[in-house]
């Protein structure tokens, strides 16, 4: 493959990039990311070689008398390490696109891009996996947790999903940890729609606002909920993704924390090879292509995976 230059989008030539992608990329991706909607964001270093240190807990202060013993902080202080990891996507386009509709082009791109970006953040932060199923950039991830409740478990009487769901946030609360929100999968909100009590009255009222595209979609059991595909691991339009069955997982997500770096680099070529998917190998000056290499980094750390629990159904075709 043919060398070129990182470029940072700053300073990409206006006519192929305009320098106003930067911002809401990075914008959008975090709306998109369920996980990123409820973690709390720390700053991150883009230096590979540099962790930064994330308390994922607080020290315990005490009373203490004139003079006396001061009290030592119970437990200490939990210090996890975040580690920028990089996420690439290549895109090949044809020339006379670029030349003909640059302008639309790049405006599909500020969609396409931070969709890409947030799913592939999401997949590793919840189940510690690359989109193609190999072993994920981030050593802590939220589906290693050993709380789990089969949806359906609670009969319509006694409560039904919402139920379960209560049942997931009482274990997490009963062993000492706070439950501030759930990340589930769009196959589970039918499910809680149609959930209805012994008179047939619904007992979820969608709160989602209208118009919208963030991943934040209102309240479940009195706490924050958003969604993404992620949660399953069935992607639309990627037919090599399986439904892993999860359906959703929630918790202490004060114990969850994600960094973003501050700028995309890019690697434009109109005369690289690559390689697609089927192991095919095309030539961009060849075949008038123009090549767009776009990287982001982006780190995740969790300081105990028993502060979240999973909520688990049957995975979809079985």
């Amino acid at each position: 493959m043919v060398a070129t230059a990182p470029l940072k989008l700053s300073d990409v030539n206006g006519a192929l990039l305009p320098r106003t992608i930067t911002a809401p990329i990075f914008e959008k991706s975090v709306e998109q990311s369920a996980i990123m909607a409820l973690s709390r964001r720390a700053p991150l270093s883009i230096d590979a070689t540099t962790s930064i240190p994330i308390p994922m807990d607080v020290p315990t202060a005490d009373w203490v008398g004139q003079a006396a013993k001061k009290p030592l902080s119970t437990g200490g202080v939990d210090v996890k390490q975040m580690t920028a990891k990089k996420l690439a996507v290549l895109i090949p386009v044809a020339e006379e696109v670029v030349m003909t509709n640059a302008g639309g082009l790049w405006t599909q791109l500020q969609t396409d891009l931070p969709t890409a970006f947030a799913r592939a953040f999401d997949h590793a932060a919840i189940h510690g996996k690359t989109m193609k199923g190999a072993t994920g950039p981030f050593a802590d991830y939220l589906a290693s947790t050993t709380k789990s409740v089969a949806l359906g478990t609670a009969s319509q009487g006694t409560g039904g999903v919402w139920a379960d769901i209560v049942h997931g946030m009482a274990e997490v609360i009963d062993d000492n940890w706070d439950y501030t929100g759930t990340v589930a999968d769009y196959r589970l909100k039918p499910t809680l729609l149609l959930a209805t009590d012994t008179t047939g009255r619904p007992i979820l009222v969608d709160a989602q606002t209208p118009g919208t595209d963030m991943a934040a979609a209102g309240t479940l059991v009195g706490e924050p909920l958003a969604y993404s595909r992620s949660v399953s691991g069935k992607q639309r339009r990627q037919s090599a993704s399986t439904d892993t069955g999860l359906r959703a997982i929630g918790g202490d997500w004060g114990q969850a924390a994600y960094g973003v770096g501050l700028d995309i680099t890019v690697r434009i070529s109109k005369e690289a090879t690559y390689v697609d998917e089927d192991g095919g190998v095309h030539s961009a000056f060849q075949e008038n292509l123009v090549l767009l290499l776009a990287e982001a980094y982006y780190g995740f750390v969790m300081g105990d995976a028993d502060a979240f629990v999973k909520f688990t159904g049957t995975p979809s075709g079985s």
